[in-house]
């Protein structure tokens, strides 16, 4: 599929790349763009949650009454569950949420993603641009000419662009990366994927089959 080259004031240079079909023009697989999403969310718990159990209650371990002619039931400890200020039962307890995907599944949920913005006609692809010093008044200038100033935007650069990636870390709704950090999650989380056309034949080349 064919897309037209913008520069950074978001019109068109006369120029169009041809994007790979493989990549971006797939039928999407719903049940691996879930799965890598779920991973995604998942690896990012820090899972340190923890409750006390009645072993981890101060207090004595003595038999708090007779076992017999109470007239109530039983108990043996002032730690158990059924007593106000006892441990909790079946607590939660720190623990990894993680856990393996295939890279042939995440691949696959990558190309889904983008084939599903291609799609939608929300991939921009922007001529190669950088900045001599971080500045993020020239980030949100473009962000401004490709009227992404309100949308969450997702751009993929190539290793060159540092500052760029300075300019743009303090502004909420725009995530910068380069062709080897895409995400499923981050693909679809945005409403704009923009891809540096120096960075089109990195992202080809790690997602092809």
């Amino acid at each position: 599929m064919k897309v037209d080259v913008v520069d950074i004031n978001g019109k068109k240079t006369g120029r169009s790349v041809e994007l790979s079909d493989a990549i971006f023009a797939i039928e999407p697989n719903d049940h691996v763009v879930y799965l890598d999403v779920k991973q995604h969310l998942a690896n990012k718990r820090q899972g340190t949650h923890k409750a006390k159990e009645r072993a981890d209650i101060a207090g004595s371990t003595r038999k708090i009454k007779k076992q017999k002619g109470t007239g109530t039931a039983r108990a043996g400890s002032i730690k158990s569950p059924v007593f106000r200020g006892g441990g909790r039962a079946f607590g939660p307890r720190p623990r990894s949420y993680s856990f393996k995907l295939n890279k042939g599944v995440k691949k696959l949920a990558r190309q889904s993603a983008l084939s599903i913005k291609a799609k939608e006609n929300n991939i921009i692809v922007l001529e190669k641009f950088n900045f001599d010093t971080p500045k993020t008044k020239n980030f949100v200038n473009i962000l401004k000419s490709l009227e992404l100033d309100n949308k969450k935007s997702l751009f993929v650069l190539d290793d060159s662009n540092k500052n760029v990636y300075l300019s743009s870390r303090n502004l909420q709704g725009v995530n910068v990366v380069n062709g080897s950090k895409i995400t499923t999650y981050n693909v679809l989380n945005a409403n704009k994927v923009v891809l540096s056309e120096d960075c089109i034949e990195e992202i080809e080349s790690n997602f092809s089959k």
